[in-house]
């Protein structure tokens, strides 16, 4: 959930219809997202990654899947690895669940950031992949990461605009890691649809509530568009659109809000005075900043009011 989505597909004046496109519920609907909401939240996810991730080609920017916490008073760098590892397991869980991957396919990954996961299916699966960059200066980023990274030839930059494909385009699959609640859901299927080949998958990662009070009145403006599940499945068979695959690994994303908290703590650590009264209050601070950002999610996890999903849909022939 960066924290908790984002999208690389640049809003459209159709946003205004975000409630109902999203299945919301309540009488209130959120602020639309703009295009200067998408650069800068992309921008924050960018430092972000890349001063916890900074010595890798594979910057990731999204949530992860944690089986098991390692112990309390793990160093920061041991935790920054741990993170950095439930990432790609959520990307290897992601590739399981499409079943036979297109190893050596066309693959459109429209939620990278900064190229991540386009590399990881560059490299672990051999795919040709087009990643759709929001920001403009990210493009070169990405560039000079798929280069050191040694697939160069593989990867392939693009920067989004609002602008749907002039032409139906024929990927074998287009891969969506949190990117489909910044523009209306049903819009945004319809593009995937012209993207896919006839047979090809759409395979998503992302965060729904199941109850709309699930999302906290306070949570930033990515939260407030989570959509339901339901609403997103029925817009996806509008689409015309197949489910596959929905696998709900909730109680795996939790243990991500714990592990970037802690990390969280570290890094205001590292930043605050040596004296133990300025590094008491650091430690409130990353506390008290935790709260306010992870608690609910990890809540609404743990309870059913929201879901982590796994969707792999398949465009009819």
């Amino acid at each position: 959930m960066k924290p908790l989505c984002a999208s690389t597909l640049l809003p459209s004046p159709l946003l205004a219809r975000a409630r109902d496109a999203n299945g919301a519920e309540s009488s209130a609907s959120p602020a639309p997202l703009t295009p200067g909401d998408v650069w800068t939240w992309h921008e924050a996810l960018a430092a972000r990654g890349l001063a916890r991730q900074g010595s890798s080609s594979r910057v990731y920017c999204h949530t992860g899947l944690v089986d098991r916490l390692p112990s309390p008073g793990t160093p920061g760098p041991e935790l920054r690895e741990h993170l950095r590892g439930s990432q790609e397991a959520l990307l290897a869980e992601l590739a399981r669940a499409m079943g036979t991957f297109p190893d050596g396919g066309e693959v459109l990954d429209v939620g990278s950031v900064l190229g991540g996961s386009a590399l990881y299916w560059a490299q672990e699966h051999r795919a040709r992949v087009t990643a759709m960059v929001t920001v403009p200066t990210h493009l070169e980023q990405v560039r000079r990461f798929a280069h050191e990274a040694g697939v160069g030839s593989r990867v392939q930059p693009r920067l989004c605009t609002n602008e749907p494909p002039r032409h139906p385009e024929a990927y074998d699959a287009v891969i969506a890691v949190e990117n489909t609640c910044a523009t209306p859901r049903a819009e945004w299927l319809r593009g995937m649809h012209t993207r896919l080949r006839p047979g090809g998958m759409l395979a998503v990662a992302d965060c729904f509530w199941v109850r709309p009070d699930a999302v906290h009145p306070s949570a930033d403006a990515w939260s407030r568009h989570l959509g339901s599940v339901n609403a997103f499945l029925a817009d996806a068979r509008e689409a015309g659109l197949e489910l596959e695959a929905h696998d709900d690994v909730s109680a795996r994303a939790v243990g991500f809000w714990t592990l970037s908290s802690e990390l969280r703590v570290h890094e205001h650590l590292a930043r605050g005075p040596a004296d133990a009264r300025s590094l008491r209050a650091a430690l409130n601070a990353a506390r008290a900043e935790s709260r306010r950002e992870h608690v609910w999610l990890q809540q609404g996890l743990l309870d059913g009011g929201l879901e982590y999903a796994l969707l792999v849909l398949r465009r009819e022939g």
